[in-house]
């Protein structure tokens, strides 16, 4: 059998063609069925794949399916389509080829009423359906990974639907068994469920969000992908990786432009080839990499960057240890450690400087001037609670106006001119917080240190983080002022 159209890969599709009586009469059956339960559920294959651009050539419900290595979305709506499904699976074991079947889990919109007697938001029938695999909906801002081990055409679909949108949902996936009744009323017969699952990608528990499943008997191939994937990736990906892993006579037969036939290729083709799938695989590894990187920097400077900007109370003061620790110096949570409210918030110190009071302060407004007195009380009677540790100065970190842009807020801590002149005299230095986070998202451990214990401890203490490049400084920066 071969394609009637030369060069195009049929493909067998679950449902009727885009814009035809069928289709609109299915959704209207489907509406009237579903219209107590919500809308009814949309067709899983859009009327706007570009079918041809991949060398594929779809065939909906009522053409004919037996020559086709490859199923799309097999289901079934009031017995419609179970024929041409059943050609394609005959087709495929005529041939002595594996049937590849794409299957869609879950719905993204998450509004579907579910079965109150089943304990799965999503699944699919599968083989000979006795046996389904499916799951509960996993949580947001759930990143999976790839399967341990997972080589060749099934790693490449990996790396492809690693690349869904970061809201796209995922579903756990699991085989299940089914029940039936025997009709003289004898009793129920259990199916247990058949085939194995082989997990593509895993959730932080291992347990597989995309899987390909394989019946009993090998012959066939369902690969279990999450909804919100599109579609484009998932036909380039069968044409180009899938196909010729797996059924690579199909592409063969159709006489498709992109089937390689190794055995017709000189060496300088082989030679280009391999060089350049082992680049493709060498890119897709950095990209990983580096989107990895990029999440754990982001969720290690996030509460940092949240509490410095916009956090009050505990939250305000965590982040402040967390920068003055990363500079370098040594910093003791005073509440934890005294009890209560006795003194500052932090004793902050280096090796070889004085260690200073610092109070951590938040403030939806104007900063009050009252908040100096509360310091320089702390300084007053420190030397009561810790006689055998001195303090010299004190340093004041305040987060004003926290409830807007930090760009919106005024550059200094204190405006009054008479009360920042006043501040010269006394020993207690005044910083933003917005100042501080600026000194911190740059690596400007100096800078921090000078501020808070004094020039001379600029030098005096190794930061915990290294440097980043010049380029990570290139950046807005918001004004902040300090007094002295």
């Amino acid at each position: 059998m071969s394609s009637s159209t030369t060069g195009l890969v049929p493909v067998h599709i679950g449902q009727p063609e885009p814009g035809s009586e069928e289709e609109q009469g299915l959704l209207l059956r489907r509406e009237r069925a579903l219209n107590r339960m919500g809308p009814p559920e949309p067709l899983r294959v859009p009327g706007d794949v570009s079918w041809e651009r991949h060398g594929l050539v779809p065939r909906w419900w009522g053409m004919e399916s037996s020559d086709c290595p490859a199923a799309v979305e097999p289901g079934f709506f009031s017995g419609q389509g179970h024929e041409e499904f059943q050609r394609f699976l005959g087709g495929a074991r005529q041939r002595g080829e594996v049937a590849l079947v794409f299957a869609v889990v879950g719905h993204a919109d998450g509004d579907r009423p579910r079965n109150p007697l089943s304990s799965v938001d999503a699944s699919v029938r599968l083989g000979d359906q006795s046996t389904s695999a499916g799951g509960r909906r996993l949580p947001k801002g759930m990143r999976p990974e790839i399967a341990p081990g997972l080589e060749g055409a099934d790693r490449d679909l990996a790396i492809r639907l690693l690349t869904r949108p970061e809201g796209a949902p995922w579903w756990g996936l699991k085989l299940y068994g089914s029940q039936s009744y025997n009709g003289d009323g004898s009793g129920r017969v259990d199916h247990p469920a058949a085939g194995e699952l082989h997990p593509i990608l895993v959730d932080s528990l291992g347990d597989p969000v995309v899987a390909a499943w394989t019946s009993p008997g090998g012959d066939q191939r369902w690969y279990l992908i999450p909804d919100a994937t599109r579609w484009e990736s998932v036909l380039g990906w069968l044409v180009h990786r899938a196909l010729p892993e797996y059924v690579p006579a199909a592409l063969r037969r159709a006489r498709s432009p992109f089937f390689i036939d190794p055995d017709l290729q000189t060496v300088g083709e082989q030679g280009a080839r391999d060089a350049l799938e082992d680049l493709e695989a060498r890119y897709a590894a950095e990209k990983q990499r580096l989107e990895d990187e990029l999440r754990q920097a982001k969720e290690t400077a996030e509460p940092v960057r949240y509490g410095l900007l916009y956090g009050s109370g505990i939250d305000l003061v965590h982040a402040v240890a967390r920068v003055l620790t990363a500079a370098g110096m040594h910093t003791v949570d005073l509440d934890e450690e005294l009890g209560g409210t006795k003194s500052a918030d932090l004793l902050v110190g280096a090796d070889g400087v004085a260690s200073r009071l610092v109070e951590v302060k938040g403030a939806s407004g104007p900063a009050q001037e009252h908040l100096v007195g509360h310091l320089q009380r702390h300084l007053e009677t420190w030397p009561q609670l810790r006689p055998d540790e001195p303090v010299s100065d004190g340093v004041l970190i305040v987060n004003h106006q926290h409830k807007l842009h930090p760009s919106e807020r005024t550059a200094a801590v204190y405006a009054r001119p008479e009360f920042v002149a006043s501040l010269d005299s006394l020993p207690v230095t005044v910083i933003s917080t917005v100042e501080l986070f600026n000194w911190w998202r740059a690596d400007d451990w100096r800078a921090i240190r000078a501020a808070v214990l004094g020039d001379s401890a600029a030098q005096s203490a190794t930061p915990v983080n290294p440097p980043q490049p010049p380029s990570a400084q290139r950046r807005r920066w918001w004004g902040g002022g300090r007094h002295q």
